[in-house]
């Protein structure tokens, strides 16, 4: 999803493993910092999956012994006045089953400290997911997402949840979705629809 023109200026693209972010036009690029980055990466067992640069923060944490949680300090909200967009990550750890995701957000108190926000998930039911977002409706500034994780269904494969989910998106807004699909058979495919882009991967 993108609120800005600069926000909706890119897609998504799968290359050597890693789902990343590019510029649809980039001769239309107002700042970069916030908008091309590594969206997913595979450490290990580990998937790790994010709104920006703290990917490769989580990723590197974790070559270095290092925890989601410890990486994740690191960071801080995004400095994108005044909208201090949060920062979403989240990881599937295939070892042990389990799912988490964290959310950094800005304080209520000072635009400078944020505050962290982390939810682990052990016994998932087949067939739902939890949902992380940037904002809740609009504004200005836009309001940050607040509360918990939202529960959404998630039914049939890869391309199949792709498409329900664009179709549900806002029109205006959204710009790229990446549904990726891990099995216990050992299919792993991932689906890719962008807005400004006709090109999709499916293969991961």
């Amino acid at each position: 999803m993108g609120r800005s023109s600069n926000s909706r200026n890119r897609l998504f693209r799968h290359e050597n493993g890693i789902l990343l972010t590019e510029a649809a036009d980039p001769s239309l690029v107002e700042d970069p910092s916030l908008i091309i980055y590594n969206a997913m990466r595979d450490v290990d067992d580990c998937v790790v999956v994010t709104n920006g640069s703290q990917t490769d923060t989580i990723c590197e944490g974790f070559i270095q012994g290092e925890s989601f949680y410890d990486s994740l300090h690191k960071e801080k909200h995004e400095p994108d006045v005044p909208n201090f967009t949060p920062r979403i990550s989240g990881m599937i750890d295939q070892e042990k089953s389990s799912v988490t995701l964290a959310k950094i957000g800005k304080s209520d108190f000072s635009d400078e400290h944020s505050v962290y926000h982390f939810y682990r998930y052990n016994e998932i039911k087949s067939g739902v997911g939890f949902c992380l977002t940037t904002y809740m409706g609009d504004g200005n500034p836009l309001p940050s997402f607040k509360g918990d994780p939202i529960l959404l269904p998630l039914e049939g494969d890869a391309e199949q949840i792709a498409e329900k989910y664009w179709e549900a998106l806002n029109q205006d807004n959204r710009i790229s979705l990446a549904v990726r699909e891990l099995t216990v058979s050992g299919k792993d495919s991932l689906k890719i629809i962008n807005q400004f882009d006709s090109r999709d991967g499916e293969k991961f």
